[in-house]
């Protein structure tokens, strides 16, 4: 598997001193009691899924003076309970580091797994589009998650509001048409941002593809109406516009079978 870790900027160092800065904001009682003899902590995977993280846990510890050890690789996936990786340094420090590196490792490799188990269903199913994340992340975690996505086998879509323009229904009602706000936009990002429209019917599609968006996302169209859209969409516009179509809204991992379709 490559390395994401190259992907991560310098700055998330500066996060993870931040987080520890928030959980010991003045004395470490516990780590008075526990002293500073030398330990070794063991991690163990209780769940199973894929590890996903590891760059930000080494951070912690690296930070707190303490050195780690690995028995899996970034993005294996494991059954319980299995021996992850081993935390060696003074009690006191591997006590303080603990429960944040805990806290990322769990909340990236939950989202790798549950990434893996989407893009799992897309192979069973012989879906040859692609499952992507949304910016609905949690405030201040977002690199966190979108890393695990990535680990997991996701596309992590757009990364914030300035990667891609995504035009919504507030967008669109304030420009009166959808044609308008595409082309408002398209003043703004130039040629290198794509522009992304949600729609909620054909027709909305139709007039989006016509403005120039290159992502026409059909927002919340389930089943055969979703699969019959797309289908229409693509022969009608073949060989005229290179468009892609994105569909969204209610999607789990429970029904996201539902939504495969040859035109998405």
């Amino acid at each position: 598997m490559s390395n994401f870790a190259n992907l991560l900027p310098i700055s998330f160092k500066n996060d993870i001193a931040a987080w520890l800065k928030e959980d010991i904001t003045s004395f470490d009682y516990g780590g008075y009691v526990v002293g500073e003899t030398q330990k070794t902590s063991i991690l163990f995977g209780k769940s199973p899924g894929v590890l996903a993280g590891v760059p930000f846990f080494d951070e912690v510890f690296r930070q707190m003076d303490c050195s780690v050890e690995w028995f899996l690789n970034e993005g294996d996936y494991f059954e319980p309970i299995k021996q992850v990786a081993k935390v060696r340094g003074k009690a006191c420090d591997i006590l303080q580091g603990e429960r944040l590196a805990l806290n990322i490792l769990a909340r990236c490799s939950g989202v790798a797994t549950r990434s893996k188990k989407c893009v799992d269903q897309k192979k069973a199913h012989n879906f040859q589009g692609i499952i992507a994340g949304t910016r609905k992340t949690t405030p201040g975690f977002r690199l966190v998650e979108k890393y695990g996505m990535l680990v997991g086998g996701a596309d992590t879509h757009r990364m914030d509001l300035s990667t891609m323009i995504m035009l919504k229904d507030n967008h669109i009602w304030s420009q009166g048409s959808i044609t308008n706000a595409v082309e408002r936009a398209r003043i703004v990002g130039g040629f290198s941002l794509k522009i992304e429209v949600e729609c909620r019917s054909e027709s909305e599609a139709e007039e989006a593809i016509q403005a120039g968006a290159d992502i026409v996302m059909l927002d919340n169209l389930k089943g055969d109406g979703l699969k019959t859209c797309a289908k229409t969409l693509k022969e009608r516009w073949r060989g005229k516009k290179e468009f892609l179509i994105e569909s969204s809204g209610g999607i789990t991992e429970e029904n996201i079978s539902e939504y495969f379709s040859p035109g998405e």
